[in-house]
């Protein structure tokens, strides 16, 4: 073990997809969910948790075993055939739960990297992200959350690895999450989308997806207003989630240059220029709540450092 007895991980939530990059394309944001570390004394063979939630609906989060940070944690040192060490887990939410913004992966990453950081920093990062490839099951949250940035990440068929792939994000264009006061059902997610597509689509996909990447590059909103569209996710998730379509179209009308869903939903995920990301805004709120929905809607920066670490011996 290392000589720190207490460490703080700090990781960004994630917005993923973004229109056309459906499970390969992430970017961290400037929303956070902090993990502090505390090692305690407990017996060798058994090793001691305990878990304090404060934020966010605390409530929600389970304060045992079955702990996806405490899983994470246990995880590591499993794949290092190290005992576990008894820990005082402090999670501090910034993120909302279950709603599209990267909760799983901030807490994945969270536990990986504080277990990484109390057996001294014996993995590298890219070791640490096929761990939080292997236990999220895909790497599109998980690249930016621990990288921060903009990442496309991409598997080899070959050799089964992944490549992930840095995409510049021009500071003209500015996140703005709108987060409502409802959760949409993983598995009807899941349910609503089709096993195949058509090389059409496919081929739709695929130019956008490049024309994205160019269009966030340079900052050109023309370009990113075409890139966004997709057909192999959102045309069959937005009629689950209440309102799309009229804020998507007060979104546009007030100077966004697309609105899309953030990850699975039902987070809404608009990109808009600096001059009017506040309208867009105010708007997209009002949107919403004239079809009876509640809704937090924040103007948010792209997320540049991913997850960092901070200790204390």
């Amino acid at each position: 073990m290392s000589t720190f007895s207490s460490i703080s991980i700090q990781v960004p939530a994630t917005t993923a997809n973004l229109g056309p990059g459906f499970d390969c394309l992430g970017a961290a944001l400037t929303l956070y969910n902090q993990f502090e570390f505390t090692v305690i004394s407990g017996p060798s063979n058994q090793p001691t948790l305990k878990i304090e939630v404060e934020g966010l609906e605390a409530e929600r989060v389970q304060r045992d075993e079955k702990n996806l940070v405490y899983q994470a944690f246990c995880y590591f040192f499993e794949q290092l055939h190290q005992p576990v060490p008894s820990i005082h887990l402090n999670i501090g939410l910034g993120v909302p739960l279950a709603r599209g913004l990267g909760s799983s992966a901030t807490a994945i990453i969270g536990g990986l990297m504080g277990a990484n950081t109390l057996a001294g920093s014996p993995l590298s990062q890219r070791e640490l992200l096929n761990f939080a490839i292997a236990l999220e099951g895909h790497p599109d949250n998980v690249a930016p959350a621990l990288l921060g940035g903009c990442q496309l990440s991409v598997l080899n068929e070959i050799s089964q690895e992944w490549t992930v792939c840095p995409i510049q994000w021009a500071p003209s264009i500015v996140p703005i999450v709108a987060i409502p006061d409802f959760e949409l059902s993983t598995q009807a997610v899941r349910d609503v989308l089709p096993q195949k597509c058509s090389y059409a689509d496919a081929i739709f996909n695929i130019a956008h997806l490049g024309l994205l990447i160019k269009g966030l590059e340079t900052g050109r909103g023309d370009w990113i207003q075409v890139a966004l569209q997709d057909r192999l996710h959102q045309p069959y998730r937005t009629g689950l989630i209440r309102g799309f379509e009229p804020v998507r179209s007060i979104a546009i009308q007030s100077g966004a240059q697309e609105l899309v869903i953030s990850g699975a939903g039902p987070a809404l995920l608009a990109l808009s220029n600096p001059e009017k990301s506040q309208t867009v805004a105010d708007r997209i709120q009002a949107a919403w709540q004239q079809v009876g929905i509640m809704s937090q809607v924040a103007i948010l920066q792209i997320d540049t450092q991913g997850a960092i670490v901070s200790s204390s011996s």
